[in-house]
């Protein structure tokens, strides 16, 4: 593909915090470049917010689930218009759109239906609809190739972390810190067969359902980290989650709201009131289980590969002083940062990150990460809607 190629990727992810949009410019020639020409935020609107949430229940309605398809790919489309206005150019100028869609239902573990059992994914947000709205080709479902061979189709980002963030002499970290947390490790010097990704546990998710609940949903999340700061830890509760049977599996392993959405708050919220908890205590030991899921896993996992020198951390819980603290402290003598120390928003990392599996899939290159994932082969991934 010669000359710059611009793609606007997409995404909402499982924090259901809104709509990210990031136009970025690529070239292959002569050697790989990118460059983020804009990144544009919408955020949902409450009811959307509560219809979404309602679809990712496994007795959501399939009319509702239905309608919310093509429901969902009007909002998508109208943060593409938003997106490209913003930057200043023609929807004409943009090659393609990449969109990731909004996720309601991972199913990446066998489930038995009658005589058979199956596994899925499912991400909401037709490219029909967009491409009509836009006139531009859309490229999605990203995850079903990978699903296809074998693998988990999660997590798809570490492809972007390796092209965009690799170092030639540094072992790096890449933390995602979204509705569910992930890491991806980037060896120094090393190939795409070196790279090691996985779900780690809960990220905002488990910590903004609680938030909202103790304050009877005035809060959807831990402003600023207040009601975990002003708390304490209680351990024996932090042991119970620690014990959780997904933090003991071993990668590839990837998860969502189906294990850490509004089943598993319930039950921690349960558990925290017959331990007489404060709402403060309650956020407090949520904030560090969060960051101990991450810390362990690394520890088991990622750190065996050598010393890990620098992690790089994205995502909505780097607004967050108390869990950034905690990972600080836990991740020492490693230095940490955010994704903004290298030109790239904290929270535009995922919507970035697809653009450039869009402009992969429009070159024909694979772009999954077996070793991440669990596929049996290197596959391109996305299906493109043409206008």
């Amino acid at each position: 593909m010669p000359g710059p190629t611009r793609i606007l990727g997409l995404m909402s992810g499982t924090s259901l915090d809104g709509i990210d949009a990031a136009l970025v410019e690529f070239s292959s020639e002569p050697h790989f470049q990118w460059k983020l020409l804009s990144f544009y935020f919408m955020p949902w609107e409450e009811g959307m917010r509560k219809t979404i949430l309602n679809c990712c229940r496994p007795d959501a309605a399939l009319q509702q689930i239905t309608v919310l398809n093509y429901l969902l790919g009007e909002c998508f489309a109208e943060a593409a218009v938003q997106a490209v206005h913003h930057a200043g150019l023609a929807m004409q100028e943009v090659e393609a759109i990449a969109s990731h869609g909004q996720t309601i239902w991972h199913q990446p573990e066998p489930l038995f239906m009658g005589r058979h059992t199956g596994r899925g994914t499912l991400q909401l947000g037709e490219p029909a609809v967009i491409a009509a709205r836009t006139g531009r080709p859309v490229i999605a479902n990203f995850r079903s190739m990978d699903m296809a061979l074998g693998g988990q189709g999660a997590p798809l980002v570490p492809y972007a972390d390796w092209r965009l963030l690799a170092h030639p002499a540094e072992n790096r970290l890449m933390l995602n810190l979204g509705g569910i947390a992930n890491v991806t490790l980037l060896p120094a010097g090393g190939s795409l067969q070196d790279v090691l990704a996985f779900d780690t546990g809960p990220g905002n998710m488990l910590m903004d359902a609680l938030a909202s609940a103790v304050t009877q949903g005035k809060w959807n999340c831990d402003r600023d980290g207040a009601l975990a700061a002003a708390g304490k830890c209680h351990p024996e509760l932090l042991a119970e989650c620690m014990a959780h049977p997904f933090l003991q599996r071993t990668p590839p392993r990837s998860t969502g709201r189906e294990m850490f959405g509004a089943e598993y708050a319930s039950w921690l919220l349960q558990r925290a009131h017959e331990l007489e908890l404060t709402p403060s205590d309650i956020l407090h030991t949520a904030t560090r289980f969060t960051a101990d899921s991450v810390l362990t896993s690394c520890r088991n996992w990622a750190q065996k590969h050598g010393p890990i020198h620098t992690v790089i951390a994205g995502g909505g819980g780097v607004r967050n002083p108390v869990l950034m603290q905690m990972l600080e402290e836990g991740f020492a003598p490693s230095q940490v940062c955010t994704h903004a120390r290298f030109g790239i928003p904290d929270d535009a990392k995922e919507a970035l990150a697809f653009a450039l599996l869009g402009y992969e899939t429009l070159q024909h290159k694979p772009c999954n990460v077996p070793a991440a994932t669990g596929a049996s082969r290197p596959a391109i991934l996305g299906q493109i809607q043409w206008v």
